[in-house]
């Protein structure tokens, strides 16, 4: 049985002021993965190589252990997309596109999408330059599942979106997931989203994968250490990852916090949001 359902192997691409370098990761079947990192941090240009919207990157991408340049069309059958800078037409409507995916979608399921139609609160007949950015966000999200798809790749799928609609579309996601045959892949700039569904979290910081872990290893082992500069300057520079020294203390992040504790006798090591790792990875000393 497949194991990955997306291999990511040594991406590259130049440009003048920015370069992805040697991007690897796996997406294992079934499972979630958060993709994360600020803005112009490589994860969008990732994400356009792997759709082989960026043509001239050098590496490899296999979905479905079938190399993507290969196989487009029979892979795009099976995958469904929601781009941040996504568009449709904006004189179509929800029936419009109804019609049009039909057609290119061997698979494309008119009741299922008319149900997240319904779901979403979304008109069928009115124009997209009449909906919201929210609705637009919703109406793409619908199309991008309406047809079945094994592998969900979203780049901020939930941008835009109020409280209430971003838990509607996170509890499809996770409906979507149950089916172990089906993954996602899923950038966002919301951590909080990530921190309640990813199985996996991939750091991207200026073009390089910093980390690709899973959740559970990076919040329960990870920590933060707060001490005064007393403190910090016994601390070895192999037993912590980055600090950040801040007005009246330092903030350290830990790898491993148990055995911190045991080696310096920190009474308290905080625990580690996903804001908190990119702020300290991004911003942070070595």
């Amino acid at each position: 049985m497949m194991k990955n359902i997306l291999e990511v192997n040594g991406l590259t691409k130049k440009y003048d002021n920015f370069e992805l370098k040697n991007v690897s990761f796996n997406l294992p079947r079934g499972m979630i993965m958060g993709f994360i990192g600020e803005n112009g941090a490589g994860k969008t240009t990732t994400i356009k190589s792997i759709l082989d919207i960026i043509k001239d990157y050098s590496g490899k991408v296999k979905i479905f252990n079938l190399d993507y340049r290969s196989h487009e069309a029979e892979i795009k059958e099976e995958i469904g997309v929601v781009l941040d800078d996504m568009f449709f037409p904006e004189i179509l409507t929800a029936q419009d596109i109804d019609n049009v995916m039909r057609g290119i979608y061997k698979n494309w399921d008119s009741n299922l999408f008319n149900n997240y139609l319904k779901d979403f609160d979304l008109p069928r007949n009115k124009q997209i330059k009449t909906l919201s950015k929210g609705m637009h966000k919703k109406l793409e999200i619908a199309t991008a599942l309406a047809h079945h798809p094994k592998l969900l790749i979203l780049d901020e799928p939930t941008s835009g979106l109020d409280p209430v609609a971003r838990s509607e579309v996170i509890d499809i996601f996770q409906d979507f997931i149950q089916n172990d045959d089906c993954s996602i892949l899923f950038s966002t700039h919301i951590t909080t989203d990530l921190e309640q569904i990813a199985d996996y979290i991939t750091f991207i910081n200026d073009g390089e994968i910093v980390l690709s872990k899973t959740k559970d290893e990076l919040l329960d082992e990870y920590g933060i250490v707060k001490c005064h500069e007393e403190e910090f300057n016994k601390i070895s520079k192999k037993d912590y990852v980055k600090y950040k020294k801040n007005k009246c203390e330092y903030e350290v992040l830990v790898e491993n916090k148990r055995e911190f504790k045991k080696k310096y006798k920190f009474e308290v090591i905080d625990k580690m949001t996903l804001d908190d790792l990119m702020v300290l990875m991004i911003k942070g000393e070595k």
